[in-house]
């Protein structure tokens, strides 16, 4: 990631929406008190991806996880996939994330649900991971690396850190083929995601990382559904989105994310579910 893009990256996750403090707001809302919590209590509300737990649950079954693996959560946010996973199948799981708030935060609410002893979070780049090699069984991510220009490092990093026969499972943005270049410049500059790839390029990159066995589910029509359902979600945080960062920054986010929407709805950005495993 260049060093502009990773200081709007950033400042961009420092000022989201969905946030620990926005998370333990709505559980004091519905009445459970955050120092007696359950992963059960805060399921549908630390899921920062498109989809929620049935999405995590998809990853699951397509990069066939286990029990017994040692699961890293590239580009991890606040951290609710990687306890979901950890929850549910009772395995090992390292959530990876570049915004230090967000480390921070999916580190207390895991800590909050008992999980610490099963998850843990580390700040640092994905495309200059700080772990050895051949660490992990498997790796997942969901709808991240849209953030991050140079994707053929990050899969090499994953494939570096994938034992022979990892399992690589995410979801990502691409490009249906009629973006246009305006499309892609509002695209960065509002929503901080350099030109987005085609399909093919994904795949394309994934094979030269040294990934066999790649497929690719297409979620577009899926996640056009659910991105206008998120719309109207993040304008209904606008109360705890302007009392944290101000009515400005919650403007400028609406204004951005309805363009975003709206690439969905014109049929001319889409998603997939792409699985491959490490040779």
């Amino acid at each position: 990631m260049n060093t502009p893009l990773k200081a709007q990256v950033l400042s961009f996750y420092e000022q989201h929406p969905i946030n620990e403090d926005e998370i333990l707001i709505k559980l004091r809302q519905r009445g459970v008190d955050p120092e007696h919590m359950t992963q059960a209590d805060m399921q549908d509300l630390d899921q920062d991806h498109y989809g929620g737990i049935a999405a995590v649950e998809s990853l699951i079954e397509a990069g066939q996880l286990q029990a017994g693996d040692q699961v890293l959560d590239v580009c991890s946010g606040m951290g609710g996939p990687s306890r979901w996973i950890a929850h549910r199948l009772g395995c090992s799981v390292t959530g990876l994330d570049f915004t230090p708030s967000r480390v921070a935060g999916a580190t207390r609410l895991t800590q909050r649900v008992g999980l610490e002893h099963k998850v843990r979070f580390v700040q640092g780049d994905a495309t200059a991971m700080p772990f050895e090699a051949a660490q992990f069984d498997a790796a997942i991510s969901q709808e991240a690396w849209c953030h991050i220009g140079a994707k053929d490092r990050v899969l090499a990093e994953c494939a570096r850190v994938l034992r022979p026969g990892g399992r690589l499972a995410f979801t990502d943005l691409v490009d249906r083929g009629t973006m246009s270049d305006e499309d892609h410049r509002l695209l960065e500059a509002g929503m901080k995601m350099p030109r987005l790839p085609l399909r093919t390029d994904y795949e394309a990159l994934l094979a030269r990382a040294g990934f066999q066995d790649i497929r690719c589910v297409d979620l577009s029509a899926h996640w056009t559904r659910i991105l206008q359902d998120r719309l109207a979600m993040y304008r209904s945080l606008r109360e705890t989105t302007v009392a944290k960062f101000g009515l400005a920054r919650f403007e400028e986010y609406d204004a951005a994310y309805a363009r975003f929407v709206a690439l969905y709805s014109d049929g001319k950005a889409g998603g997939g579910r792409f699985t491959a495993r490490r040779a």
